[in-house]
């Protein structure tokens, strides 16, 4: 038989759960018109533009705390492996590396460069960590040049006609570099002072042999302040501008500036 006390405990039980279902509708409620209007905002750069607004923000705080002299870790040779052959975006198998040429665009004359006048350029080598957006990463040695040596040799011009400085005057080379394979159907943008990091190579070989058709043959980007989608293979032609290059993942909701 029942108390008082049990029956007093039941209806605090059957209140409480009267309240909590009622919260819960009133939260799911609220959750479902926030996400109503968030996906029916207007779209920039493929989201809704409070999501890209958000990495925007993202975007300047990472910015303004990237330090060229902050190096990622690096590792022993022997720890090295082949990374997954991801992405074929811009790379028909219809592709003749000998017939490859590297065109260079800024505000000069462009030009026009063989794979032999990239490996005149001081020869670097790095065991470092790619790091894929999708979660993945491997250890793998490149072999290339930096492409802050890239630009000092080979720039096309700057704003006032003098040579480049890479290093004392680095914004006279632009704010940007657009990079793109040879059809146009990959491209990627960086902002200049991740493109002059020291650990950003225009890459010849990886893990002691030259790059293969599948991983970038003849000369590829690899970099260690951004995410993999950054590091496009097939390099086919190299901007310096001031404005704000097109990024294909970037047009498809990515972040633009993909650091890490």
């Amino acid at each position: 038989m029942s108390t008082n006390r049990d029956l007093d405990v039941e209806r605090e039980m059957h209140r409480k759960s009267r309240r909590s279902f009622l919260m819960l509708g009133i939260s799911a409620t609220a959750g479902f018109a926030g996400w109503t209007w968030l996906t029916t905002r207007p779209e920039v750069g493929g989201l809704p533009y409070p999501l890209r607004r958000a990495l925007e923000l993202n975007e300047k705080l990472a910015e303004r705390y990237f330090k060229e002299a902050r190096l990622a870790p690096t590792f022993p040779r022997e720890m090295a492996r082949e990374p997954r052959v991801n992405g074929a975006e811009g790379l028909p198998s219809a592709f003749d590396p000998l017939a490859w040429r590297l065109h260079v665009l800024g505000r000069g004359e462009p030009r026009q460069l063989t794979l032999e006048d990239i490996k005149r350029l001081p020869r670097v080598e790095m065991t470092t960590e790619l790091k894929c957006i999708e979660g993945w990463s491997v250890i793998v040695n490149w072999a290339g040049s930096r492409l802050s040596d890239f630009a000092a040799e080979y720039h096309s011009g700057t704003g006032d006609g003098t040579p480049p400085d890479v290093r004392h005057r680095p914004r006279d080379l632009g704010r940007y570099v657009g990079l793109e394979t040879p059809d146009g159907g990959y491209y990627v943008a960086m902002d200049m002072p991740s493109a002059l990091h020291p650990q950003t190579l225009l890459c010849y070989e990886m893990n002691g042999e030259p790059l293969s058709i599948e991983h970038g043959a003849p000369l590829r980007l690899i970099t260690t302040v951004k995410y993999g989608i950054k590091s496009i293979k097939r390099i086919g032609r190299i901007t310096f501008t001031d404005e704000r290059p097109p990024d294909f993942w970037a047009e498809r909701g990515y972040d633009w500036y993909a650091g890490h």
